[in-house]
C-alpha cells in the first residue's frame, strides 16, 4: 500500500443480543487487496479490534483474519460479520475462504450462519464451572487462552461463558465464535451461549463433524484509517 493512502474500515458488532446491545466489535476492510500482507498485522494492531478482516476477493470469499497480535486461520465472529457485511454492501455469498478452509454461509432472517470445523479453532483452555455466578466472578487471567463456562439451563442447552485469549493480545473477548465451535465439538449438542456483557451465540453440530455457528450483526460506522 502506498504512503498517504487511507483504508476504509467498516466497524460492526457481531453477536449482539436480541435487543441489539453488546456484541463483539469487528473491523472489516472490504478492499483488503489494497493492503499489503506485510502491513495487515500493523493495521489490525492500530485499529485494536479483537479481530480485523481483510477481504481479498469478495466474489470468491477469500479473506484473512488478524488479532492485534497474530494472524488466525479461522475465527467465528469475523466470518459471521464479514458474511453479513458482504450481503449488505455487495452480494450474499455461499462461502468464505479464510486460510483454514471453506466456510459455508447461509442467511436466515436476521441471523447469519457459518459452518466450520472444531479442529480449525485455537487451543482454548476450557474450564467448566459450577454456576453462572462463578463465571461472572472469575478473575481476569494474565496469560493463556482460558474459556470459562457453566450451564444456565443444561436441559435447554443455555450456557453462560467468558473468554480470555490473552496470548492473542485480547484481555477478554466479548463473543468468541471459534470457542463456541470448539465447545460444541466437545459437547456434541446445540447450545445458546450468553457471553460477555450481553452477547448471544448459537451453535450446533451438523452431523459430519462440523459445527454451524450463527448470530446477529449490526453496523456501527465507517472510518478512514490514514497510512
Amino acid at each position: 500500500m502506498l504512503s498517504g493512502m487511507s483504508i476504509e474500515v467498516h466497524e460492526l458488532l457481531v453477536f449482539p443480543g436480541p435487543d441489539g446491545t453488546a456484541g463483539n466489535p469487528l473491523g472489516v476492510v472490504l478492499d483488503g487487496a489494497s493492503v499489503l500482507r506485510a502491513d495487515r498485522q500493523g493495521v489490525a494492531a492500530e485499529l485494536g479490534y479483537s479481530e480485523t478482516v481483510f477481504v481479498d476477493d469478495a466474489a470468491t470469499g477469500a479473506i484473512t483474519i488478524f488479532t492485534p497480535a497474530v494472524e488466525l486461520p479461522f475465527a467465528g465472529h469475523p466470518t459471521v460479520g464479514t458474511a453479513w457485511l458482504l450481503a449488505r454492501e455487495k452480494a450474499p455469498v455461499d462461502a468464505l475462504r479464510p486460510p483454514a478452509g471453506t466456510v459455508a454461509v447461509r442467511y436466515e432472517t436476521d441471523l447469519t450462519w457459518v459452518t466450520a470445523r472444531p479442529e480449525w479453532t485455537p487451543k482454548f483452555d476450557f474450564r467448566q464451572l459450577g454456576s453462572a455466578a462463578e463465571v461472572e466472578n472469575y478473575p481476569l487471567p494474565t496469560e493463556g487462552q482460558q474459556y470459562v463456562w457453566a450451564w444456565i439451563d443444561e436441559a435447554a442447552g443455555i450456557v453462560r461463558s467468558r473468554s480470555f485469549p490473552v496470548d492473542m493480545g485480547i484481555q477478554e473477548d466479548e463473543a468468541t465464535g471459534a470457542a463456541a465451535v470448539a465447545l460444541v465439538g466437545k459437547l456434541g449438542r446445540r447450545v445458546e451461549i450468553h457471553q460477555g456483557v450481553g452477547s448471544v451465540l448459537i451453535a450446533g453440530p451438523t452431523g459430519d463433524g462440523a459445527v454451524e455457528l450463527g448470530g446477529r450483526t449490526t453496523a456501527v460506522r465507517r472510518l478512514e484509517l490514514a497510512r
